[in-house]
This record gives C-alpha cells, structure tokens and sequence, in this order.
C-alpha cells in the first residue's frame, strides 16, 4: 500500500498534492474546533491515564514521534502533550524526541546548510518536537542532519556521543541507545513512513550495508555548540535515489507478528508502541536470515 501511495504521489503535481494537504489540514483543524465546542477534548491527565494504560511507566525510556492534529483537541495545547509523557515515565525516566531542522531529503538540506545552531535551529517536525527542544531541562544532541533532545536524569548520556558521528544512527546515537537501554518507541498519528528513523540503526549496526544508501561524497559542516563555540564536522547523508525507494510501513506486520509493535491509541491518533531492542533484533535477524530491509520488506536472495 505505502510503494502504491509512493508512486501516486510521485506522478501527481506538485500544485495538487499542496492542495490535497492543505485539505487535509483544514479538515483536521475542522475537527479539532468541533471537538473543543463538544467538550470532547483531552487533558493532560486523560492523556497521562491513555500511556499509562497502554504500559507507559515510570523509569520507561521513550522515544516519541507524534502529531498533534492527529491526536485532536487538547487542553492546554502541545504543553500539555509534552506533559503528559513526562509525567508518565516519572523522574527516573527519560523521553526523546528527534527534531531535525530538516523535513525533506538529506541531500538538499546539507547543500544548502551555513551552520547547524544547536540552540536556536528550529525543529522542522511539529509544534511538539519544537517545544520539546526549548524546555528548559532539554539537552540536543549536535548532529546536523538527525538532532534528538532528551529530558531525564541521564540525558546528556542519551545524546553527547552524537556529536562527531560520520553517520547519524551508529551505536553511539540516541537511536540506538534507545534500543540498548530497552526502552520503548511512541508513533503517535504517524507511522514508519513518515517517522520511521529507528529503521535506519539496521544500516549502521551491520557490515557493509547491502545497498547504497548514503550519498558518496562527505560533507564538512559548521556546528555553533550552545556555548558559542563553532566546529566542523564530517557527517554523510542519505542518498535521495534510495530514499525514495523506501517502503517502510510494509514491514509493519512482520514487527506485529514478532511481538515487537502493539497498535494502541492515544487521545483520538492510532499509535505504535514499540519494543525497541525487539525491534532492532527483529531488523537484524530478518536481514541477516532473508535479507529484509526498507527497501526490501519481503526479503532478497
């Protein structure tokens, strides 16, 4: 269905698809106005009871993509969002949230980046993620093309050993140390085609990626740290002729029928929760044992 929806949207005008989102939008916005007359929104508790249901708990790592429309009318707004998943993992927890400046391709991105600003470059990836970066107990990890902010005891440990990274999703990534500390992956109102960056640990984790998925050529990038400091560094990006090969939300029911995803809800979003050691060890056995991958998610020879 995604590789359907893939070609659809690559032989559409790009004045319609505008059109088609913008629709989109109004109709969610429509919906959310029609809720908050009802009275039929959430709040921040009702949202805490929602994650604590589905097996959110304290101490939990949490790793969260969302979007707030999806979700619906909230009182108190994407604070509240915010909130609500701090409350449920407690002070021993930790929740992260990716917020790259970057909604598109990697490659036109880097070409046209003067210098990633770590303190001030605004997320790219909803409402929730930008304020989820400029909280005050938030630490962002300096990775020019994949930042995550992390809130938590041991936050900067989530985050500090992105920096320098050639790539962004190696064993020192907030990614895959989500993975090690077996915490858990929140897909709220989207899913791995939208979200999906979890998936791409698989290409660092293994030897020699069977595809080329990174674009040859290795940029040098300004970063200005929070302290003013400038440096550079070497960081590649992903191939944009691959990328638009990916197929990823066609693995979802083999991670289903592996144990590692349960589809929940959360306020009115259809949501993923997600084991996220299982579903690393899921991408590496699979890929390993049938050659399973994004691009591949009915496996090769």
């Amino acid at each position: 269905m995604s590789s359907f929806r893939d070609l659809l949207r690559s032989i559409t005008p790009q004045f319609l698809l505008n059109r088609y989102r913008e629709q989109k939008k109004e109709a969610a916005r429509s919906s959310i106005a029609a809720q908050r007359e009802a009275g039929e929104g959430w709040s921040k508790e009702t949202l805490q009871q929602q994650l604590n249901k589905i097996g959110i708990v304290e101490g939990d790592t949490l790793l969260v993509h969302s979007s707030l429309s999806k979700i619906g009318f909230v009182e108190g707004g994407p604070q509240a969002v915010i909130d609500a998943l701090l409350a449920a993992v407690g002070n021993s927890g930790h929740v992260l949230m990716p917020n790259s400046p970057n909604a598109g391709y990697q490659l036109e991105y880097i070409r046209q980046l003067d210098v990633f600003d770590v303190a001030n470059a605004p997320s790219s990836l909803g409402i929730i993620t930008e304020l989820f970066r400029k909280h005050p107990k938030a630490h962002r990890s300096v990775s020019p093309t994949e930042p995550v902010s992390c809130i938590g005891p041991n936050a900067v440990d989530f985050v500090t050993e992105h920096f320098g990274e050639e790539t962004p999703y190696t064993s020192k990534s907030p990614f895959y140390k989500v993975a090690a500390a077996d915490g858990k992956i929140l897909y709220i109102g989207v899913t791995l085609a939208n979200a999906g960056t979890s998936l791409h640990v698989l290409e660092d984790a293994v030897e020699a990626f069977k595809f080329p998925v990174y674009y040859p050529e290795l940029f040098s990038v300004k970063v200005k740290l929070e302290t003013g400091e400038e440096k550079t560094v070497q960081t590649k990006v992903h191939n944009p002729e691959w990328s638009a090969k990916r197929r990823c939300d066609e693995l979802i029911p083999l991670f289903e029928k592996m144990g590692a995803f349960q589809k929940v809800t959360i306020g009115n979003a259809p949501t993923l929760l997600v084991d996220a050691r299982k579903m690393l060890d899921v991408m590496l056995n699979e890929y390993e044992q049938r050659g399973v991958t994004m691009y591949t998610p009915n496996g090769s020879d």
